[in-house]
C-alpha cells in the first residue's frame, strides 16, 4: 500500500513524525511530500523513505495556494497512492482537495490543532470555511485531542465520524530519549543556579505563545523575589506574530532571563529548570508539556485544548485562564512559595505521560488504524 504522508513545511514531518514514518515503511511504502527544503532532505535520511517537494504557502496565498493545488493533483495522477494522510492547515486543504479531484481511495486529515476558535470577524469564517472543506473532502478525520475534537462539532465543521488514535497526540513520546541520564544531568550544570527558582518556557517567542504575559508576569515577580530565574528556549517570529518592542527589550536585556533562541536539545534546559511556563493562547496537542513531564518537570499551563488534557490539577501541574497575566503571576508566586509541592508533583510527572503517551502506545493505534484502512483499499 503506497501512503503520502503530507505537511505543509519539512519541519513538520522532521520534528512531529520523527521515527514514526521509518516505523511505518516496514509495513507500507511511505512517501514525504511537503515544501523544500534541507529538513525534507533529512526526513529522507533519517527515515529512509522517498520524498518529493511539493511548494506550499502556510499563509492564504490565493494565486500560489492554486499553484499548489494543481501540482499536488499531477502529483497524485503520477504517484496514485492508496493513501493520502496530510497534517497541518494548508497541507490539509491542498491533499485533501486533489485527493477527492483525483479519487484517492483513502484521504486522512490529522487536526494538529485549530486556528478559527481564537480568530475574529472575517478570518475566522474563511479559516472555518477551509476547514469544512478539509472535511468534506477527507474520508478520515483524525482530531489530535478531545480539545479538537469537541471544537470541530462546537463549530459545526464536519458531521462525519471523528476518531482520535490512541489518548491523542500524533507522534507519542520517547521516553528512552526524554529522560535524565548522567549526560543530561552534566549537560544541565551549566544552565543551572543552586539556591534558584527558575521557570522554564520552550517554544516560539510570538504573542500567541502569551510570551508578552509571561515576561510581564516574570518581571513583576522578580522585583519580589530575588531568587528567581526564567529561562526562554526558542527563536523570535518577528514576520507573524511578533511580541510587544518591550517585551524583547526585557528577553534580550533583563538580568534574571536566560534567552536561548532555537536549541535542537532542550532536555538540559528543562532539567535545569524547577518547572515549565506555557501561557498559549491556543494548540493541538503541546508535545513541549509531554517532553518536560517526561523530564519530572510539572508545568503551569492554560485552560487550551491539549494543554487541559495533560495536565492534571494538582498532580503533575496547575491550569489557568488564557491571556491572564494575574493568574499567571499568581500560579508562579504558587510554586516558587511551595516548593515542596511542586517537588512532589515532579514525582509523578513521568509515570502519568508513559501511561497516556508512551510513543508505542501511539505507534501501535496508528499501526492499528492503517490496517483496517487497508481493508477499505482492498474493498474500493
Amino acid at each position: 500500500m503506497k501512503i503520502l504522508r503530507i505537511s505543509t513545511v519539512p519541519i513538520s514531518l522532521e520534528t512531529f513524525l520523527k521515527g514514526q514514518l521509518k516505523m511505518l515503511n516496514q509495513y507500507y511504502q511511505i512517501i514525504g511530500v511537503s515544501s523544500p527544503g534541507e529538513a525534507l532532505e533529512k526526513v529522507h535520511e533519517r527515515e529512509g523513505i522517498r520524498v518529493i517537494p511539493l511548494p506550499m504557502e502556510r499563509r492564504i496565498s490565493l494565486i500560489k495556494d492554486f499553484i499548489s493545488l494543481i501540482r499536488m493533483i499531477f502529483l497524485l495522477i503520477k504517484e496514485r497512492p492508496d493513501m493520502i494522510h496530510s497534517i497541518t492547515p494548508k497541507a490539509g486543504l491542498i491533499s485533501m482537495l486533489a485527493g477527492w479531484i483525483t479519487r484517492v481511495p483513502v484521504r486522512m486529515h490529522t487536526f494538529t490543532g485549530l486556528v478559527f476558535p481564537t480568530a475574529t470577524g472575517f478570518k475566522q469564517k474563511i479559516l472555518i470555511m477551509m476547514d469544512r472543506l478539509i472535511c468534506a473532502c477527507a474520508t478520515h478525520i483524525n482530531p489530535e485531542g478531545n480539545g479538537v475534537k469537541n471544537d470541530l462539532i462546537r463549530y459545526r465543521i464536519t458531521s462525519k465520524p471523528l476518531h482520535i488514535i490512541a489518548n491523542g497526540n500524533i507522534s507519542g513520546i520517547d521516553l528512552t530519549h526524554y529522560q535524565r541520564t548522567v549526560e543530561i544531568l552534566n549537560r544541565a550544570q551549566q544552565y543551572r543556579e543552586d539556591h534558584v527558582f527558575t521557570f522554564c518556557f520552550v517554544g516560539r517567542m510570538v504573542r500567541e505563545k502569551g510570551i508578552n504575559e509571561l515576561v510581564s508576569a516574570f518581571v513583576k515577580l522578580h522585583q519580589k523575589y530575588a531568587y528567581v530565574r526564567l529561562i526562554l528556549v526558542g527563536p523570535f517570529e518577528r514576520e507573524l506574530d511578533p511580541v510587544n518592542k518591550s517585551t524583547e527589550e526585557q528577553i534580550l536585556h533583563h538580568p534574571a532571563i536566560l534567552f536561548m533562541d532555537f536549541q535542537k536539545d532542550i532536555r538540559p534546559f528543562m532539567v535545569a529548570s524547577d518547572a515549565l511556563v506555557f501561557p498559549s493562547y491556543r494548540e493541538g496537542f503541546p508535545n513541549v508539556v509531554i517532553q518536560a513531564g517526561a523530564m519530572d518537570i510539572p508545568s503551569i499551563v492554560t485552560n487550551i485544548n491539549g494543554c487541559n488534557e495533560i495536565i492534571i490539577p494538582g498532580e503533575n501541574g496547575v491550569i489557568i485562564e488564557p491571556r491572564n497575566e494575574e493568574q499567571l503571576y499568581q500560579a508562579m508566586e504558587t510554586f516558587i512559595m511551595h516548593q515542596d509541592k511542586v517537588k512532589e508533583m515532579a514525582t509523578k510527572c513521568r509515570k502519568l505521560v508513559a501511561d497516556r503517551y508512551d510513543q508505542k502506545i501511539v505507534w501501535d493505534a496508528l499501526l492499528e488504524e492503517y490496517k483496517n484502512l487497508s481493508k477499505v483499499i482492498n474493498n474500493v
